[in-house]
C-alpha cells in the first residue's frame, strides 16, 4: 500500500511539474498521430520545481523563518545572513568565491531571489509557507526553521516534494537523525554535537559526582539536547535530581524553578532557547537559584549575555556555533564578520554564520553538479570532500547528510573585563568535529530515495 501510494504521489507531482515547466521544454519527438513526447533539459523527467524553477535568469529560494513570538530575534539574525549570502552570491562576492570558487555573478548564472514568510516557530505556518512557495514560486531551495520542529516539518515537505531543503538553527539530534531525509542538510552544530563538546570541559570544572537539574522545553530540540548531556556525564558520576519540562514560549517559570530551587542541585543545566532562555534565567535570578547553583547552557544563542543583562552569563560554560572573535583563528570569520558588520552594524550571531555557510555549501554543489537537478546536487553533496567553512575545513557525510564541523566552548565575562560592547565571552576551547560527532546510524537515520 504505501509504494502504491508513494508512485501515485510522484506520479502527481510529475504531471504538475510537466504542467508547470512547458517553458523549460528544449524540443521533443514527434511520433505517428501527430503525439509530441517532450524532451526535457539533460533528457531527465521533471522533478519537484526542476526544471520549471530554473528555466528563466532567476532562481528563488523559500525562506519561513520566526519574525515574531520567542525565537523572532534569532530568526531576523538568521535572515540577515541568509540576505547577505544571496548579495554575495549574485555580486560574486570575494568571500563567496573563497567557499563556492566556481560562483561567478549568481548561481549557474541565475540572479538568486529571496521570498520570505514569517514562521512563528510554528511547523504547520512554515510548512504552508513553502508549500506556497513550491507552487507559486518553483522554489529550487528551501530553508527556515529556528525550531526543529520546523526543521523536522519542512524535511518531510522536502522529501515529499522533491525539493532541496538546507536546515537553520536546529538543535535536534533528530534532524540528520531519525527524521533525516535525502533532500534535507544541516550545516550547524546540535545536540549531541554541543553535549560531546562541552562536557568535557564542565567535568573538569565542576569535578565529578555532580547533582543536576535541567530546565528542557518540550519538543524535539529539548528532549534530545538534555538526553545528549545526561548520556555525555554519567560515567562522571553526574545525575538527575529533577528535569523542569516547560511548553515553548512559556510567559512564567516560576513552578519549575521552584522545583528546581528545592532539588537539592549543584548545577542547573538550562536548555530553553532564544526568549524562554532569557526569562527563565532572568527569574531563576530573581527566585535565588543562581545563589545555590552553578548555570550552565549547553546550546546558547551567542548574545545571551546582552538579552539577559545583569552579567547573569558571567563565568557561565555555554557550547555554540560560532562567536565573532573566532576572527582571530579564521580569515574567513573575519572577511564575514566584517562585510556583515559593515551591512547590519553589529557583529553576527551565529544564525547568520549557519545561514550564510548553508547558502555557499549549496550553490557550491551546485556549480559542481553543473545543474539545478535535486539529484545530481545531492550526489555531489554525499561525495563528501573536504570543502571550506568560516571554521576552517569541513565535509558532509553522505550516511545523514549532517555537516562534521567544530563546536566552540564560551565562558561568559564579567562586564568590567568587556573590552567593547559585544565581548560577551571568552573562547575557551574550538573542539573539532570529527572527535565529537555519533556515528552516522546511531540515531536511526534513513535517507528514503532520491526520485
Amino acid at each position: 500500500m504505501k509504494k502504491n501510494f508513494e508512485q501515485e504521489l510522484n506520479a502527481a507531482v510529475s504531471r504538475r511539474s510537466l504542467l508547470q515547466g512547458g517553458a523549460a521544454l528544449i524540443g521533443g519527438v514527434m511520433l505517428p498521430g501527430g503525439l509530441i513526447v517532450p524532451a526535457f533539459a539533460d533528457d531527465k523527467p521533471p522533478i519537484g520545481t526542476w526544471p520549471a524553477g530554473s528555466s528563466g535568469s532567476s532562481v528563488s529560494i523559500g525562506v519561513a523563518v520566526p519574525r515574531t513570538g520567542t525565537y523572532a530575534v534569532q530568526g531576523e539574525d538568521e535572515l540577515k545572513g541568509w540576505e547577505l549570502a544571496v548579495e554575495h552570491l549574485n555580486s560574486g562576492h570575494e568571500l563567496m568565491k573563497k567557499l563556492s570558487p566556481k560562483t561567478k555573478k549568481g548561481v549557474l548564472g541565475k540572479e538568486v531571489k529571496l521570498v520570505v514568510a514569517d514562521s512563528g516557530a510554528k511547523p504547520n505556518e512554515a510548512v504552508q509557507a513553502e508549500q506556497r512557495f513550491i507552487t507559486e514560486n518553483k522554489v529550487v531551495l528551501m530553508t527556515g526553521s529556528t525550531s526543529s520542529a520546523v526543521a523536522v516539518a519542512l524535511n518531510k515537505l522536502a522529501q515529499r516534494e522533491h525539493v532541496l531543503y538546507v536546515a537553520g538553527i536546529s538543535g535536534s539530534n533528530d534532524t540528520t537523525g531519525k527524521d533525516c531525509v535525502r533532500y534535507g542538510f544541516r550545516q550547524g552544530f546540535y545536540g549531541q554535537t554541543a553535549a560531546a563538546a562541552i562536557a568535557p570541559v564542565l567535568i573538569k570544572q565542576f569535578g565529578k559526582n555532580k547533582k543536576v537539574a535541567y530546565m528542557t522545553p518540550d519538543y524535539t530540540y529539548g528532549h534530545t539536547v538534555t538526553k545528549s548531556m545526561q548520556d555525555m556525564t554519567k560515567d562522571a558520576g553526574w545525575t538527575t535530581v529533577t528535569n523542569q519540562v516547560s511548553p515553548l514560549g512559556a510567559p512564567d517559570y516560576s513552578s519549575y524553578l521552584l522545583n528546581v530551587a528545592n532539588s537539592g542541585a549543584d548545577l542547573l543545566i538550562n536548555v530553553n532557547w532564544g526568549h524562554d532562555a532569557v526569562l527563565s534565567i532572568q527569574q531563576a535570578k530573581q527566585f535565588g537559584v543562581l545563589d545555590k547553583m552553578k548555570l550552565v547552557v549547553p546550546y546558547q544563542v551567542p548574545f545571551l549575555a546582552r538579552e539577559v543583562g545583569g552579567g547573569l552569563m558571567a563565568g557561565v560554560y555555554a557550547a555554540t556555533d560560532y562567536w565573532w572573535t573566532v576572527e582571530d583563528k579564521y580569515p574567513l570569520a573575519k572577511m564575514f564578520n566584517e562585510s556583515f558588520n559593515k551591512k547590519y552594524g553589529y557583529n553576527p550571531e551565529w544564525g547568520a554564520e549557519n545561514a550564510y555557510v548553508s547558502f555557499a555549501h549549496w550553490a557550491r554543489m551546485v556549480e559542481e553538479a553543473g545543474t539545478f537537478y535535486p539529484p545530481d546536487v545531492i550526489k555531489t553533496w554525499e561525495k563528501g570532500e573536504t570543502i571550506p567553512s568560516l571554521l576552517g575545513d569541513v565535509h558532509y557525510r553522505a550516511e545523514d547528510h549532517q555537516c562534521v564541523r567544530p563546536v566552540i566552548i564560551v565562558k561568559g565575562k564579567d562586564p568590567k573585563a568587556m573590552k567593547n560592547k559585544e565581548d560577551y565571552y571568552d573562547i575557551v576551547e574550538i573542539v573539532p568535529g570529527e572527535g565529537i560527532i555519533q556515528k552516522p546510524d546511531a540515531f536511526g537515520c534513513k535517507l528514503g530515495d532520491y526520485t
